[in-house]
């Protein structure tokens, strides 16, 4: 990386494409927290009327999510974030439902937060199947049925795919884990305030969610446990969460959560054709006007802010800095496997040798993106991809096995 060291940095333009990491906070859900740290400071667990305004706010900010979900306000458990509440799924049903059997089922494509607690529940004695995608990413529902046994416990499926946006089939899931007497949860944490999601609809058990994907706040997610679902708290130490999860709640936290739920369930049809559109018009100029590239994920059942791509002979950390160089905000994948050399497991998993998913960059949207940001950020692309092919030897040994 010695050529790019003493390059200057383009910070007079900002394009954020990377709202599948973290979403810019909306202005109108700062509004709704300030109070709670200045004004209505309260512990909510207290008796005293002081506390009482912010007691009202955490269960108004309980009863919007649960509407957003097609749940009851009381089956909605405050976390801090969507690893934890992943976490507290696998870990605490594992736990609660040992004593019918030790076998989970998951994918090989989920966030980590499911994957290495899957991997710490194999070392405690617990198996776990990681179900094959195809190469857009989509699990197959008989593989699922094949998969259970008289021991499976839990069904683990994300419904959105955080790396390449592919939407899994969550209702058939769901309708098999209930013909089945299984516990069924599922990582919606880049689903959730992006696509309709309702829990009795698709036999969903347990549902994990965070606010920062949806124009919240860092550091505050929620936990759906459908009523009568048998699994312990996670957090011990106090009686909050009906004593499932114990910790001072995070008022203005919970109160920016609730209300960018709500701003993002209120225009999410809007929100999704207007990205879907642009989503599209992205694809296609980077699919038809840069050689040797390919569209990661389904085409069609995918996130409506999410593009994902591989590019031939070149690597995808390269590209990133000199992206940034150039004002754009992009990333390789998951922001949490940002500092691995490793290439992606969602990647290798749809079928992608190493040296095609080295290559591969995330570009995802909002509604502040516009067309001409795109515009620009795709002539970059082009522009930084040729750049870098033209230093690789693989592409010059390429370029003369094509010519010949």
């Amino acid at each position: 990386m010695e050529w790019l060291k003493g390059k200057v940095i383009n910070m007079d333009k900002l394009i954020y494409l990377d709202n599948a990491a973290t979403t810019q906070v909306y202005p109108e859900v700062l509004d709704s927290m300030i109070p709670y740290f200045t004004q209505y400071y309260g512990n909510p667990s207290s008796i005293y009327t002081f506390a009482g305004s912010a007691k009202q706010a955490v269960d108004e900010a309980r009863a919007v999510l649960a509407d957003c979900l097609g749940a009851k306000s009381e089956e909605i458990y405050f976390t801090g974030g969507g690893s934890e509440s992943d976490n507290w799924a696998i870990k605490a049903a594992a736990e609660a439902y040992a004593d019918k059997g030790k076998h989970i089922i998951t994918t090989k494509i989920e966030h980590h937060a499911i994957l290495h607690t899957a991997e710490y529940l194999e070392k405690k004695g617990f198996e776990v199947t990681y179900l094959d995608v195809d190469e857009n990413g989509l699990i197959s529902p008989d593989a699922l049925k094949t998969a259970i046994c008289p021991d499976t416990i839990l069904i683990s499926i994300m419904f959105a795919n955080n790396e390449i946006g592919t939407i899994e089939p969550i209702k058939e899931v769901g309708e098999i884990a209930k013909e089945n007497g299984i516990l069924f949860h599922t990582d919606a944490v880049q689903a959730f305030g992006h696509v309709p999601i309702n829990v009795d609809e698709m036999h969903i058990d347990m549902l994990s969610a965070s606010a920062h994907k949806l124009g919240g706040p860092k550091g505050i997610g929620l936990m759906y446990i459908r009523k009568g679902v048998k699994i312990r708290s996670f957090i011990h130490g106090g009686a909050q969460e009906r004593q499932r999860r114990a910790g001072t709640h995070n008022v203005p936290g919970i109160v920016g959560f609730g209300t960018a739920a709500k701003l993002a369930h209120s225009d999410m049809k809007k929100r999704s054709e207007y990205e879907t559109e642009l989503r599209d018009y992205l694809i296609t100029r980077v699919i038809n006007e840069i050689p040797h590239s390919r569209l990661n994920g389904d085409k069609i059942k995918r996130l409506p802010n999410n593009a994902n791509f591989c590019f031939r002979f070149i690597e995808g950390e390269s590209l990133l800095i000199l992206l940034d160089q150039n004002g754009i905000c992009a990333s390789s994948g998951s922001a949490c496997t940002s500092g691995s050399l490793d290439p992606s497991h969602v990647l290798l998993a749809i079928g992608l040798p190493h040296e095609i998913a080295h290559g591969s960059l995330r570009l995802t949207l909002s509604e502040q993106t516009t067309k001409e940001d795109i515009d620009y950020t795709v002539d970059k692309i082009k522009e930084i991809v040729m750049r870098l092919r033209n230093m690789s030897p693989l592409y010059e040994d390429f370029i003369k096995k094509e010519k010949n």
